[in-house]
């Protein structure tokens, strides 16, 4: 064999095995280094190989090497990113005090480093020439990690903005009962979303999520059914919380309860009675009843009625409604509506009159009502009109009859 065949050969070999080399025997071994071939030269004699063109698992080592450098890079890139956004977003948030720029900060931190390499390592793939299984296995793994950080970015999505209401709640409306509950309402928005991730997750490994769905829907109606009552109590403390008919503090009047609501919890709202006890009500049955709620009210609107007696001469009836009016608009707070005599009663010339208290504090009303009583009978006193009370008056009628004795 010439010396351009074996040339030819171990080239051959090279491309295919590894790196060869021949000594001048012609005998053909594995080399470490590549060194030409020189003719005449008594030592052995290297073949020329290229060290990076040996093959491995269908890629040559030069494209091992580009893809390693396509992971480091793009994995440096990343982390480079991360850490230039979450300072020049934190900067930002110091100058803007923004609660979208702090949401962003919080989702910027919350990238997971594990998420960064796996996207790191599918850029890297897409320069090698692999197995179908495995491309397909990279691509499930990428897709996950994606589906798990969003999961992530999410779940601080939502802890952002509980902690955000109910900071609020705590600082501003000492409601801690509502506060309690949107936790436990971010609690199972969490849940629910890193459910969702997984249900997904298991779809993308091929795995037929049909049954398992089919069993938690079978397993949530036998759990729902057992906790009708309790469900029905925590969906309706949910009700309360967002549509906010009462707050803690209100006076409300439901049925034939009147008292003040000290606590809205995920079950029961406890109220305090006039009377001074606590009732607790059920959240679904509260929310089946109508809800009176004083504490909303902008203006109070007050209606009284006082009678006179018959005998008040027709010109003091007709200064009666002036008089009332002046003394109501003497008082603080109020605001004159009418005042009109109203019909004949049984034993009184009826009077109704109405008014509007600006305030709608009860204790401010029932004050200003006291000083228009003390003010009318002070006024009628002066002006000789008596106010009227049931009274009744028996006319007796002499009967006439025979004498009897003569």
């Amino acid at each position: 064999m010439t010396r351009c065949e074996i040339a030819s050969t171990l080239y051959s070999h090279a491309i295919s095995r590894g790196t060869l080399y021949v000594t001048r025997e012609g005998l053909v071994k594995p080399a470490v280094a590549a060194v030409a071939l020189r003719p005449g030269n008594r030592t052995e004699e290297l073949l020329t190989v290229t060290f990076l063109q040996p093959v491995y698992a269908d890629n040559e080592l030069w494209v091992w090497f580009l893809a390693l450098g396509i992971f480091v890079g793009t994995f440096s890139l990343l982390k480079l990113a991360k850490w230039i956004a979450y300072r020049r977003l934190r900067a930002l948030r110091e100058k803007t005090n923004s609660d979208f720029v702090r949401l962003v900060v919080n989702l910027v931190r919350g990238t997971s480093t594990l998420f960064l390499l796996i996207v790191a390592l599918f850029a890297a793939s897409q320069a090698l020439v692999l197995p179908s299984a495995a491309k397909s296995g990279i691509s499930a793994l990428t897709l996950i990690a994606f589906l798990f950080q969003a999961a992530g970015w999410g779940g601080r999505g939502i802890t952002y903005w509980s902690n955000r209401a109910i900071k609020q709640k705590l600082e501003e409306e000492k409601d801690a009962a509502t506060a309690t509950t949107l936790n436990a309402v971010a609690f199972l928005g969490k849940i629910a979303l890193w459910t969702l991730a997984l249900l997904l997750a298991l779809d993308n490994l091929g795995i037929d999520i049909t049954a398992l769905v089919t069993g938690l829907g079978i397993a949530g109606i036998a759990v729902a059914l057992a906790l009708q009552n309790i469900l029905g109590d925590l969906f309706a403390s949910i009700a309360i919380v967002v549509d906010k008919p009462f707050l803690v503090g209100d006076f409300v009047v439901v049925g034939e309860m009147r008292g003040t609501v000290q606590r809205i919890g995920l079950k029961t709202t406890r109220i305090r009675s006039l009377t001074g006890e606590q009732i607790v009500v059920a959240n679904s049955e509260l929310l089946r009843q109508r809800i009176h709620n004083y504490k909303q009210m902008q203006e109070r609107r007050a209606t009284f009625s006082f009678g006179v007696v018959y005998q008040t001469p027709a010109e003091k009836l007709a200064a009666v409604p002036g008089l009332v009016k002046e003394i109501i608009e003497r008082q603080p707070n109020t605001r004159f509506d009418r005042a009109h005599f109203k019909e004949y009663g049984d034993f009184a010339l009826v009077f109704e009159v109405v008014y509007w208290m600006l305030v709608p504090d009860y204790n401010t009303y029932m004050d200003t009502q006291q000083a228009i009583n003390l003010a009318l009978f002070r006024g009628f006193a002066a002006e000789g009109i008596e106010f009227a009370y049931p009274t009744q008056t028996v006319y007796v009628h002499p009967t006439s009859g025979r004498s009897h004795g003569n």
